[in-house]
């Protein structure tokens, strides 16, 4: 089983949640950070001195305060630690839904387990680190379709806001507008236009409203 582990999270109550589910495991070496910075330091720090992490458990969203910061996400936190510790287990443990969002952290960064919380989030966190730690993936049952064929299209971050956006009821003169004071690229009409009418035959979809419909139903926003 893991010997030290980092948890990563803003709440306290999360944390010591947390810190039972390990504790129930025979874990008993285990840290905590409330900041991604702080969290990437713990593992370069532990690095240098020889005694590594073998499990980083982190949430996805951490509220702003007066602490300057460079990494504002946990998955900030997972593309700075990715590349450098190839070895180190990670574990995302967070209220995000989205298929999306998984399907990226897995395909991306190749997060070892998605596990969301709620009521049945220790349950599902204390299974997920059995499975980790026997080298294989898991993902809590509401997001395990984030990498099923049905969802594996071509879609990125701009596709996803675009799409959004119309689902709030904006024209594709409005998301122009927007996206050009966002600084989204590209911006002009003509492109959301072609996007639009990509992604409808792409998924399938007969019109715009028909396209939010497949879209939320796949769990993308």
């Amino acid at each position: 089983m893991f010997k030290k582990v980092l948890i990563v999270d803003d709440h306290d109550v999360v944390n010591e949640g947390v810190l039972a589910v390990l504790n129930s495991k025979g874990i008993s070496d285990v840290h905590k950070a409330q900041y991604c910075d702080e969290a990437s330091l713990k593992i370069k720090r532990a690095v240098f001195d020889k005694e590594p992490f073998d499990l980083l458990i982190t949430d996805l969203s951490f509220k702003k305060d007066h602490h300057e910061s460079k990494l504002l996400s946990g998955e900030d936190l997972v593309a700075r630690l990715r590349p450098e510790y190839p070895g180190l287990k990670i574990i995302v443990y967070s209220m995000e839904d989205r298929l999306q969002k998984v399907r990226t952290l897995i395909n991306n960064y190749q997060v070892n387990a998605y596990v969301c919380k709620g009521r049945k989030g220790a349950y599902e966190l204390a299974k997920a680190i059995d499975v980790t730690f026997n080298k294989k993936l898991f993902l809590s049952p509401q997001v395990e379709n984030a990498l099923s064929m049905k969802t594996n299209l071509e879609i990125d971050d701009y596709d996803i806001e675009l799409v959004k956006q119309l689902s709030l009821g904006l024209s594709q003169g409005e998301i122009s507008s927007l996206f050009e004071k966002k600084s989204i690229t590209p911006s002009s009409l003509s492109s959301v236009e072609k996007r639009l009418n990509k992604l409808k035959d792409q998924f399938k979809a007969n019109n715009a409203i028909h396209l939010v419909a497949i879209v939320k139903d796949l769990g993308l926003i």
